[in-house]
């Protein structure tokens, strides 16, 4: 295979990837009320609040798609904009009460799903190798400039 297949052949595989990553995230946050999006975006924020262009920028999203959903999770009751002793105009997400519940929410069947994915992927070794492979990618990618340069 050549360098231009194995890029495409590389891209198509983690657009299925996304889109099924997707899909999963759906299912295991619908239970608990929320959306993909709005999970990605609480789980960001879980263990420290963070700026908005912080979470954009960790999820490789634009900060205006992370600022609609915010915004949304704070209208729901489900996050808070904090002070931000850093910044004065960049307030700081952080999750409510009822967002840490909602994510609670989700652990359990999370966590079935990952066991299940971890047996069907041969065990965490080779979990921890796709893992690395992807991150690695990513890295790659990122030292390029994300444009192809």
């Amino acid at each position: 295979m050549n360098e231009p297949d194995l890029l495409s052949g590389t891209a198509l595989a983690a657009f299925r990837l996304n889109g099924q990553f997707l899909a999963v995230a759906e299912a295991l946050a619908r239970p608990a009320g929320l959306t993909a999006a709005r999970w990605q975006v609480l789980g960001a924020v879980l263990h420290e609040p963070l700026p908005v262009s912080d979470v954009a920028r960790a999820m490789g999203i634009t900060r205006q798609s992370v600022q609609r959903i915010a915004d949304l999770l704070v209208a729901g009751g489900l996050a808070a904009y904090v002070p931000n002793p850093a910044h004065r105009r960049a307030k700081l997400l952080a999750p409510t009460e009822a967002g840490l519940a909602a994510v609670d929410g989700i652990t359990p069947a999370h966590a079935e799903l990952a066991a299940r994915l971890t047996r069907e992927l041969g065990g965490p070794v080779e979990f921890r190798q796709a893992l690395e492979t992807l991150e690695s990618l990513s890295g790659a990618l990122d030292s390029l400039g994300a444009r192809g340069e």
